[in-house]
């Protein structure tokens, strides 16, 4: 709990630089209704009783359940050193970072996750991050709008619905047609896709693992969609890429990422980060900002923004820059942790989170009336079909003290006694054992 001291004297000099009257009128647009009535804190307790009061407030919140939720967010180990190194105070800073004469140590740091998530992705570009998965994914059909000058992108449903949220109310008053291709029993419709892209398309954009965990290959996708023009968007589980397939592999032209599982705390929903990369071929539509290495006129080395389509460069509609400002300390704790984890560590991360996932499997599937969605490879979460409603299931299993997993049918007509079930190597074999000693105890 951190101590703010403001004098009277003090709220006043603000209030009158911000033009309000008084506290009241600050927050004005905000509802009576919806501001807090009461703290209900005796007025004079000491900081002793004010900090027991808020532990026990903060006791009501379940933090002791064992998780099996995933769908994009992930509950990964973090090195100890990641905070201790990410709280130095140069690099703390209330202005935008990224002026090459006063920050060469962020420009370094910047270049240094570019160069990271580049190699993860095996792509040739990346900026500086976006603000997460979502928006970097809306971000790169933009890029391949721009590019092609086409106006139809054809997204499989087996892309995150968050993100296709994203995508449908980014673009709702650009007059752009998104096609959705339905999924097949969890697995992306090839023939489908295939016959979607045609030569109107701007983009084809997939996930891998699809959102129901299943691994699938995208190159033949990404060859047909090439011959017809279109750009080849891949979003991507940063930390499987140590052990799949990689967007560069398959033939991607752009591959994006939530970069939460690298580092970053699942902290009730961010902020998080989301990864850009592209070929070398897009690079000028790329958003954000890109950092480069140089030398200077006495051949020192010096890092400098390369690439940068600012507002106050181009006209203020054709700006693609002004974002990703606030992502600078994101991008370099995902820079730390994969620095600290190394090639070597994220990928045991990945195959032991992957291994358990698979036990998980077979221990849910010996359950009788438990089947798996489909008998596609997965990574680590595959979506598990129940006798009964599985919203039912994880309630039962909540007051337990355990979260099954995520029920798709908040998301997807006709799987609502389908569950998706993640596993990370946080998880032991006897939390997976209990999850199933209780699934079948429910059932």
């Amino acid at each position: 709990m951190p101590y703010i001291p403001h004098t009277p004297a003090e709220i006043r000099e603000m209030l009158d630089a911000v033009g309000a009257p008084d506290v009241d009128a600050l927050f004005a647009e905000i509802p009576a209704a919806l501001r807090p009535q009461s703290f209900d804190l005796a007025k004079g307790a000491t900081e002793m009783a004010v900090r027991a009061a808020m532990e026990k407030l903060s006791a009501k919140n379940r933090t002791d359940l064992t998780s099996f939720l995933g769908g994009g967010f992930y509950d990964h180990y973090v090195p100890a050193a990641s905070d201790l190194l990410l709280s130095r105070g140069e690099f703390y800073t209330a202005y935008t970072p990224y002026q090459p004469e006063a920050s060469q140590g962020t420009l370094q740091a910047i270049f240094e996750y570019q160069t990271a998530v580049c190699r993860l992705m095996d792509m040739e570009c990346s900026n500086a991050g976006v603000y997460d998965g979502g928006t970097a994914l809306y971000e790169a059909l933009m890029m391949a709008v721009r590019h092609t000058r086409r106006k139809k992108a054809v997204v499989s449903e087996t892309v995150s619905p968050i993100y296709r949220i994203v995508l449908a109310t980014y673009t709702k008053n650009l007059h752009l047609d998104l096609v959705v291709v339905p999924h097949k029993n969890g697995l992306d419709d090839f023939e489908a896709l295939t016959a979607a892209v045609d030569g109107d398309t701007a983009a084809i954009v997939v996930q891998n693992p699809n959102f129901f965990g299943s691994v699938q290959d995208f190159t033949a996708l990404f060859d047909h969609a090439r011959e017809k023009g279109a750009v080849s968007v891949i979003s991507c589980y940063p930390v499987l890429q140590t052990v799949l397939k990689t967007p560069g592999a398959m033939g991607a032209d752009i591959a994006t990422a939530e970069g939460q599982s690298l580092g970053l705390p699942l902290s009730f929903g961010g902020p998080y980060l989301g990864i850009m990369t592209c070929k070398k071929s897009l690079v000028r539509q790329m958003p954000g900002r890109i950092a480069g290495r140089t030398k200077d006129a006495a051949g020192r080395t010096g890092y400098v923004l390369t690439l940068q389509a600012r507002e106050q460069h181009i006209r203020r509609q054709k700006a693609t820059s002004n974002i990703c400002s606030n992502q600078a300390l994101c991008a370099l704790r995902a820079l730390i942790n994969l620095c600290l984890t190394g090639n070597e560590g994220l990928s045991r991360q990945a195959a032991r989170s992957i291994e358990n996932a698979n036990y998980a499997a077979w221990k849910l599937g010996a359950i009788p009336g438990v089947k798996l969605l489909n008998e596609a490879p997965f990574g680590n979460e595959f979506a598990a079909v129940f006798p009964v409603n599985a919203k039912q299931v994880a309630r039962m299993l909540m007051d337990g003290g355990i979260v099954p997993g995520f029920p798709l049918g908040r998301y997807y007509q006709g799987l609502e006694n389908a569950l998706l079930i993640c596993c990370t190597e946080k998880h032991d074999r006897a939390d997976i054992d209990r999850l199933a000693r209780r699934l079948e105890n429910a059932l």
